[in-house]
């Protein structure tokens, strides 16, 4: 087994036919969930895994399953996957990397005749990206009882179209019951979405956790008026007392390294004239890092600023938490079949915490979950212009190939 290794070619192949339906014209991929491009995705996907030899189960929030049996079925099996919906301006890697990585192990058990004690299942869910529908990872967390089958229905396009009407349309409201489907493990293999491993010229990164993240609205209250006549001092300016709070920020997330992040990323000025002092900022704030004690942390910091900053200035200061995602710990014995696969293999590596969402997080709910990284070009996604090298997205199936082994057992 120690020579055992996928076929790079063909991934690579899979890969970029895959990325002709809703290619754009920079190269990159447009193939919203639940649209008839999710369709001819879904449809090419589901019928390489039938040429595989896989059966096929679809849920009711069209998550799909594809299984090859194992010799003992009576075992959970162990999965792999991630998803196939894109950004209005996405790439040809994100999501699709881990799903055509997982049916790339299959082809290449089936080439070498070897049989696995546990079955192995690829799966692709339901609406990761949250681009046309939200919530974002919608299939994962139906699936992890997170959110409800009906509030996953019941959610609406710009156009006024729903998840149900629109699963029911492609042809993909499956009826399998949203997590009645065992999973024995999970390994979801990605890329990096982020510049470290380049940076530091890693192959496979180990990942041990996904970072929480609070999201806030920040709303300053004070008075709109003339630019010209209003004297400085009795100015209240809601603009400037929100640019005292955005650079703490970040002055919280350096506080907290090397896993601290800070982000003010949206804006709201009213009246946004050139010549009126503004009477009222609204801007978003999110903070991450990896575990609950530090995240809570900077949360305390972050409300005392505001209420210093209130009481300092006299101006009225609402600040609103509006999302949680706590940080998601992965499994110690699946990071440690991605780790033990890596030094089988010989790759450099590193560990990297992920900073963004991945459906991993929401199946760690479920079952013992872990993730492979690999390095993306100047660590850019969701963009047109993503682009991975074929031998790092080959080193990244080989790693999962050898750690779904471990788990699953070879007959």
């Amino acid at each position: 087994m120690a020579d055992l290794r996928v076929d790079g070619k063909r991934l690579w192949e899979a890969l970029m036919e895959l990325a002709q339906i809703g290619a754009t014209e920079k190269g990159g991929v447009k193939r919203l969930a639940l649209t008839d491009l999710d369709r001819q995705g879904r449809d090419l996907v589901v019928g390489w895994g039938k040429a595989a030899g896989m059966s096929i189960t679809i849920d009711q929030i069209g998550n799909v399953f594809m299984r090859r049996d194992g010799t003992d079925n009576t075992l959970p099996p162990v999965v792999t996957g991630s998803h196939i919906d894109t950004q209005p301006t996405g790439g040809k890697f994100d999501g699709n990397y881990g799903v055509l990585a997982g049916l790339e192990v299959v082809r290449t058990l089936n080439d070498r005749g070897i049989r696995t004690r546990a079955p192995i299942e690829v799966a692709f869910w339901t609406n990761e990206e949250g681009s046309r529908f939200v919530p974002v990872m919608m299939g994962s967390g139906v699936f992890c009882g997170a959110f409800t089958l009906e509030h996953a229905y019941a959610a609406r396009d710009t156009e006024g179209k729903s998840v149900g009407e629109e699963l029911e349309r492609i042809g993909y409201k499956g009826t399998q019951v949203p997590g009645d489907h065992p999973i024995g493990a999970y390994f979801e293999t990605h890329i990096e979405q982020g510049p470290v491993l380049e940076d530091a010229d890693k192959v496979i990164g180990v990942v041990p956790a996904v970072m929480g993240l609070s999201w806030y609205d920040c709303t300053v209250s004070g008075m709109e008026a003339h630019a010209g006549p209003t004297p400085m001092h009795l100015r209240r300016d809601a603009m400037q007392v929100a640019a005292r709070i955005i650079p703490e920020v970040v002055a919280i997330a350096n506080r907290y390294p090397p896993y601290g992040r800070g982000t003010v990323g949206m804006m709201q000025v009213f009246p946004n004239s050139r010549n009126v002092i503004p009477g009222q900022v609204k801007f978003s704030i999110d903070l991450r890092n990896v575990s609950d004690a530090l995240l809570n942390t900077m949360h305390e910091e972050m409300v005392g600023f505001v209420e210093r900053t209130a009481a300092e200035t006299g101006l009225e200061i609402k600040l609103e938490r509006v999302s949680y995602y706590p940080p998601c710990p992965f499994h110690p014995d699946v990071v440690g079949a991605v780790r033990n696969a890596t030094a089988k293999l010989g790759y450099s590596t590193m560990d990297v915490v992920s900073g963004a969402g991945h459906d991993a997080i929401y199946a760690a709910r479920l079952a013992p979950s872990g993730m492979i990284f690999v390095p993306c070009k100047d660590g850019i996604s969701h963009n047109e212009i993503e682009d991975a090298k074929p031998e790092h997205l080959e080193a990244g199936c080989n790693v999962l190939l050898h750690a779904m082994l471990e788990r699953a057992g070879v007959v």
